[in-house]
């Protein structure tokens, strides 16, 4: 197992002290947030030049000795913005334009792996309904990007259409070939066990890893409740070879702008090394 930081970690910094300040802490990969109108690195910034933006991007990896771990995209700055599942086709549409242009800019900075947002509920439409749409898009994403040698995966999140392990493994039913961007935080900040969580695993390609307690979907890794040492025993006995990304975030979303994330990333790589 190997670590990666998020750059959207520390998004109050430039990009590149970002990067620098992730080297820094001793982790050698970094996911790149790929958010529409809120990330270091955005789908606006690289229209019309991509493949020069990707391979820019790359190259000051390369400098700084970092992988790229996965690039995630998300095409609006709120996840009810611009969904994957949208009724409106035309929605549908433009999201996937945004999915093909992660999908070209992945490929030439160097990823392998490339996360995206299952979708979300909407009024006047079924949950069912939702979650079958979801499915789809994401099936299409999935065929897209295994086109291109990407390995796709969608991350369950609290407010999505993928709330629970139980809705999470519906949509794995219906998406078959789609793999799991995982973050315990999001179901055990709603009073979900662990052990509820842990079905979800062997469909893992990349995983979140933060402190997170119920009712605090960031916490410190002091106050955390998440079973880091089952997760582990269980990502080795699957064999997991994918990266576990140390992903605190910094953004005025349920109270996640309240922890120092310098001192939490370095406090959970410490943990998470000592039980691996």
């Amino acid at each position: 197992m190997k670590f990666s930081c998020a750059d959207f970690t520390f998004p109050l910094l430039p990009h590149d002290g970002a990067l620098q300040l992730i080297k820094l802490l001793g982790i050698n990969a970094v996911d790149l947030g790929f958010f529409s109108g809120r990330s270091h690195l955005q789908p606006e910034h690289v229209q019309g030049n991509l493949l020069g933006a990707a391979k820019k991007f790359r190259s000051r990896l390369d400098e700084l000795g970092l992988e790229l771990a996965d690039v995630f995209l998300q095409t609006s700055e709120h996840p009810a913005g611009l969904p994957a599942n949208h009724p409106d086709r035309a929605v549908r549409e433009k999201t996937r334009e945004f999915m093909k242009l992660a999908i070209e800019f992945a490929v030439n900075a160097g990823s392998r792996h490339l996360t995206g947002l299952p979708g979300v509920s909407h009024t006047g439409v079924s949950d069912g309904d939702s979650l079958h749409r979801a499915a789809e898009e994401s099936s299409w994403r999935v065929a897209e990007a295994a086109k291109a040698g990407l390995v796709y995966s969608i991350e369950p999140h609290v407010g999505s259409i993928c709330p629970s392990p139980e809705t999470t493994l519906e949509f794995l039913r219906q998406s078959p070939h789609v793999t799991l961007t995982l973050d315990y935080g999001h179901f055990i900040y709603q009073g979900m066990s662990n052990e509820s969580v842990h079905p979800l695993l062997p469909h893992a390609s990349h995983f979140h890893a933060r402190g997170g307690a119920p009712r605090q979907l960031q916490s410190t890794v002091k106050d955390n409740t998440i079973d880091f040492a089952a997760i582990l025993r269980e990502l080795k006995r699957l064999n997991y070879r994918g990266y576990v990304c140390l992903e605190y975030v910094w953004m005025d979303w349920e109270g996640c702008n309240r922890t120092d994330n310098v001192a939490e990333t370095l406090l959970l790589k410490e943990q998470l090394s000592k039980l691996i």
